[in-house]
């Protein structure tokens, strides 16, 4: 796929301010941006909440990362012109997303990490592993990747593979052990389980 020069409201998935953009990829109007920036690389930010994440917002901020070089921003919500197709978000863009850690995740400073998560290109590249220190984590980091990586998986500690999925379908562990763990999970009135 070529890359484009701009993305316009043809390029979106959804537009508006009746919908959620939070744990979206989401395309900035190329007037929002300084002049020297206007291309499509630097549209594109994966919004992480604010007050105007919500649809019908109460408020206008929004917290997002820069697909484009990883640096957190707040904007207005008045700046977005919708959530990007999944289809077209080009590779680098895939591969800074996937260095993201789920919002509300705990800090590494203080707290241990049990997981790693990885997401692969169709290619088979791939960056560094994402940190993460619990299930809730690893739930929230394959909630924010699924749509938008070919492959995604998890690691415990011991760098055994846990979790694997290529193209939005369960590969590990079987779908049948999957819904054996969401019941048991159910059963001990644990976080419901959904992938």
């Amino acid at each position: 796929m070529s890359e484009k020069t701009l993305f316009t409201q043809e390029d979106c998935l959804k537009t508006g301010y009746d919908i959620s953009i939070d744990g979206k990829v989401i395309v900035l109007k190329a007037s929002a941006l300084p002049e020297s920036l206007r291309e499509a690389k630097h549209q594109l930010y994966f919004c992480t909440g604010g007050n105007g994440s919500n649809p019908n917002p109460i408020g206008r901020s929004i917290f997002t990362v820069s697909l484009a070089d990883g640096e957190k921003v707040r904007w207005n919500r008045s700046d977005v012109l919708g959530i990007l197709k999944h289809e077209l978000l080009p590779d680098h863009a895939r591969l800074q997303l996937s260095q993201i850690r789920p919002n509300g995740a705990l800090d590494l400073k203080s707290n241990e990490p049990q997981y790693s998560g990885y997401c692969f290109l169709q290619d088979g590249r791939y960056t560094s592993g994402v940190w993460l220190c619990s299930a809730k984590e690893v739930q929230d980091y394959i909630e924010m990747q699924k749509d938008y990586q070919h492959r995604v998986m998890i690691c415990d500690r011991d760098d055994f593979c846990v979790f694997e999925m290529i193209e939005g379908k369960l590969i590990h562990p079987s779908p049948e052990a999957m819904e054996a763990l969401r019941k048991e999970h159910q059963e001990q009135g644990g976080m419901e389980l959904k992938l």
